[in-house]
């Protein structure tokens, strides 16, 4: 499944990351994609499976990461309940790479630049998923009950339909 791309680099943070903690995953490189369809195909995976890290800000200096099936979105009303906040929202990129140290398209929990909570959606538990890996068209597909546990991860529904 590992498919070399020039452009694409060799080794990340988010890569090194998950080989230090012992988690077992499989690294695709497949370089630009122009659809979640595309990037599922080229990964070997359905759309669901693909997992979108999203930084969301809970307040000032407080965000945490959610865990979002490629074919869902964020239900702002569940995550807000969930949390027990009455406001939530996306950080602009700057912030969101500050955050993380990855840019948009490409954060992961893994590798971070800041340890932050985690939130995972419920339809990825017992699945094969696919993360980002923290470089454009770099991606690890793993066990999501082990992304779960190594990162403590609350699980809940806190997506609808995309």
């Amino acid at each position: 499944m590992d498919e070399e791309i020039a452009e694409t680099p060799g080794d990340t943070p988010a890569l090194r990351a998950l080989t230090a903690a012992g988690i077992a995953h499989t690294v695709t490189r497949h370089g630009p994609v122009g659809s979640l369809a595309e990037a599922a195909e080229r990964r070997g995976v359905e759309p669901g499976a693909i997992v979108k890290t999203m930084v969301v800000r809970r307040g000032a200096g407080d965000h945490l990461f959610v865990l979002v099936p490629g074919d869902r979105a964020i239900s702002w009303p569940k995550l807000r309940a969930l949390l027990g906040v009455k406001r939530m929202s996306m950080p602009d990129a700057e912030t969101a790479r500050e955050v993380s140290g990855y840019e948009r398209g490409t954060i992961t929990p893994f590798g971070a630049a800041t340890t932050l909570p985690v939130v995972a959606d419920e339809r990825i538990v017992g699945r094969t998923i696919s993360l980002g890996g923290g470089a454009h068209g770099v991606a690890a597909t793993l066990a999501a009950d082990d992304v779960i546990a190594h990162l403590g991860a609350q699980v809940a529904d806190v997506t609808e339909p995309a």
